[in-house]
């Protein structure tokens, strides 16, 4: 029974590690973002660059299909990229 349990441990583990998450990557990188700084957000997941669909402020953003976007108004900013779903929020801030 004990040895059941562990190799079902270990199938759901491997599980999650293969799942592909979506992340947005910033730049430059340090926090917090502001728009002085010339962002540029990079949408990284499973599919297509073509498939990509911005979003800004929870609301789809007129960019899609691009997987790079220069940022020039601040907002709360995420991607999606199909096969592996929405990207954690960035916020771009126009504080100086």
């Amino acid at each position: 029974m004990a040895g059941k349990v562990t190799l079902l441990l270990w199938a759901q583990t491997l599980s999650l590690a293969g799942a592909q998450t979506t992340q947005l990557l910033v730049e430059p990188p340090w926090r917090p973002a502001v728009l002085w700084d010339r962002v540029t957000l990079t949408c990284q997941g499973a599919g297509t660059a073509s498939a990509t669909t911005w979003y800004k402020d929870g609301q789809r953003w007129w960019q899609q299909g691009k997987d790079r976007l220069i940022v020039t108004l601040s907002g709360t900013y995420e991607c999606d990229r199909p096969g592996s779903g929405l990207s954690p929020a960035v916020n771009i801030s126009d504080d100086r």
